[in-house]
């Protein structure tokens, strides 16, 4: 492909310009990070596995009527999406306690929540993604109470639908983490998912062992990431082909 205008380049990937008005082509790195890129480390082949398995998961929600940026996937590190306008908010759903939740409210990690919660984090690196309340989203003008009511909805349907399809390959998804942003028809706007959905965006347990098969294996250092990604990709039928490295991941520091 033709050397492209690189558009934004965040931790984990890099948006390109696309062959066609409203297009990117993105781009899934080897990097990983932790504690707000305080930790790194380049893992071989991370970015051909999330790559293949955000294209998994976009693909199945956009079947079921749950609409998103993606739109085919080019070559093993790249995809193309839909130009959107990112609402600057993480929507973080919870099922089970763990990570920041476990430490602000002092509740045991492991412990499943009376039903789903979601959480809204403001997107600033500079401040470390603060959890943010609907008033402040409203007051700063962020998004609308009707954005919110179909960013709430919007995430739920991504949950039921994750959680089916993890439990039916024995992974509990604990808790996950998505971007929304806005697409225009004429003067008719929507909202759909966008960035990612992939292990660095969700965290999943081994539902008889417990095993983590998600970012935390790096911010714990609790193995090998690409191994647990690996697993993740095998489990659902996800596999990449080719020499890409995957089959024998290493950690480079």
């Amino acid at each position: 492909m033709a050397r492209r205008k690189k558009v934004y380049e965040g931790k984990a990937k890099i948006l390109y310009e696309g062959p066609e008005p409203g297009t990117l082509v993105q781009y899934f790195k080897d990097d990983a990070t932790a504690f707000n890129a305080e930790k790194r480390a380049t893992i071989e082949g991370k970015g051909v596995l999330n790559n293949r398995l955000s294209e998994f998961f976009m693909s199945g929600l956009n079947a079921i009527g749950v609409p998103t940026h993606f739109i085919r996937r080019i070559n093993m590190r790249e995809q193309l999406i839909r130009a959107v306008e990112i609402i600057p908010l993480e929507v973080v759903v919870r099922n089970v306690a763990a990570g920041s939740i476990s430490k602000r409210l002092g509740i045991e990690e492991g412990t499943p929540l009376p039903r789903p919660i979601v959480e809204f984090y403001y997107k600033d690196d500079k401040l470390g993604d603060p959890m943010v309340a609907e008033e402040h989203i409203l007051a700063f003008g962020w998004a609308t109470q009707q954005d919110l009511d179909d960013m709430v909805s919007l995430a739920l349907r991504v949950n039921d639908f994750l959680s089916g399809l993890f439990l039916g390959v024995g992974i509990r998804l604990v808790d996950f983490k998505i971007e929304i942003g806005r697409i225009w028809d004429g003067d008719y706007m929507r909202l759909i998912v966008a960035d990612e959905i992939s292990p660095d965006s969700c965290r999943l347990w081994d539902i008889e062992t417990g095993k983590k098969l998600d970012k935390d294996v790096f911010r714990r250092d609790l193995g090998n990431l690409a191994d647990a990604y690996t697993e993740v990709a095998r489990r659902l039928g996800v596999m990449p082909q080719g020499p890409t490295g995957v089959t024998k991941p290493t950690l480079i520091n």
